[in-house]
């Protein structure tokens, strides 16, 4: 089948009628009962039956969609990628970090670079671990800044640091002389835990798991500037990464070194197809001192 044949195929599949895919595709009708006769002519069997008035798909057409539809999706994201590739010049970045790093480490990492180089153009946001990957590989981003990220294949890792778990609590939670906080040390406290659907809340859930401590759970957080909030607010105690702790926002906390240390990576994560252009280069560098100044060594 050629190409358009298959756009007008998964079309007419996917709406149901002619008349649907045609306003769909932005041709006449006329055009797209043509292509799909032509496709039906060189296939050598029916890809749709009328009954009652109703296009119905044969057994044929069934089988022949899930094979089409990885095909049109592979040309779509072509399609995006063509697109995408016409905005990457040299004097924009294009970046993406989870929530995390969004709420004060990123944006301050921005503005002192642009004190620096203020002829550069930037495109910030922030997106979850899949989305960078995903807007990664369709060269919407230049730059992906992560936790522990689930590097996919056509994404290059640099790892820029390791971080740790440390614990927040309101400033007057008694602990006695502990200079550090185990998961022991929690049990007996109101516990606001990261949502393990997070590679941090992952990590977190499994080593609660294996201390075998039954926590007093009073809130699950996706996101960890949301757990921090809630402490602030005399919630209750939470585990999380020390970007979150050391971000601006909620200062009326008390931050506890995690024992044991458990740490993660934080990475710049890029379309491994391509190089960066050199101001993007400097700017992951840029960005490694910035997260050096965060992170305990």
């Amino acid at each position: 089948m050629r190409l358009r044949q298959i756009e007008v195929f998964h079309a007419v599949y996917s709406c149901g009628s002619v008349t649907r895919a045609a306003e769909v595709l932005n041709v006449s009708q006329p055009s797209v009962s043509k292509v799909l006769a032509h496709a039906e002519q060189q296939l050598g069997y029916a890809l749709f039956d009328r009954v009652r008035g109703k296009l119905v798909p044969t057994a044929e057409a069934d089988r022949l969609f899930s094979h089409v539809t990885t095909v049109y999706d592979s040309v779509d994201r072509l399609r995006h990628v063509a697109e995408n590739l016409r905005s990457a010049d040299s004097g924009k970045i294009r970046i993406a970090a989870t929530p995390a790093f969004g709420i004060d480490l990123l944006p301050k990492a921005i503005a002192s670079f642009l004190a620096l180089h203020n002829d550069i153009e930037f495109m910030a946001e922030t997106l979850h671990h899949d989305e960078i990957n995903s807007a990664l590989l369709e060269s919407r981003l230049d730059i992906g800044l992560a936790f522990d990220p689930v590097v996919l294949p056509g994404v290059a890792e640099q790892v820029l640091s390791h971080g740790s778990f440390v614990v927040l609590t309101p400033p007057d939670v008694d602990f006695g002389d502990k200079q550090t906080l185990s998961i022991e040390d929690l049990a007996g406290q109101a516990f606001i835990k990261l949502d393990s659907k997070g590679p941090l809340g992952r990590l977190l859930s499994t080593h609660i798991e294996s201390s075998g401590v039954e926590l007093n759970t009073i809130a699950y957080s996706e996101t960890y500037h949301i757990a921090k909030a809630l402490v602030s607010y005399g919630a209750g105690v939470t585990v999380t990464d020390e970007i979150t702790a050391n971000a601006r926002g909620h200062s009326n906390v008390r931050t506890w070194p995690f024992s044991p240390t458990l740490q993660f990576r934080i990475s710049a994560l890029r379309f491994d197809g391509a190089p960066l252009s050199r101001v993007a280069q400097k700017f992951v560098l840029h960005l490694q001192d910035c997260v050096d100044k965060v992170v305990a060594k």
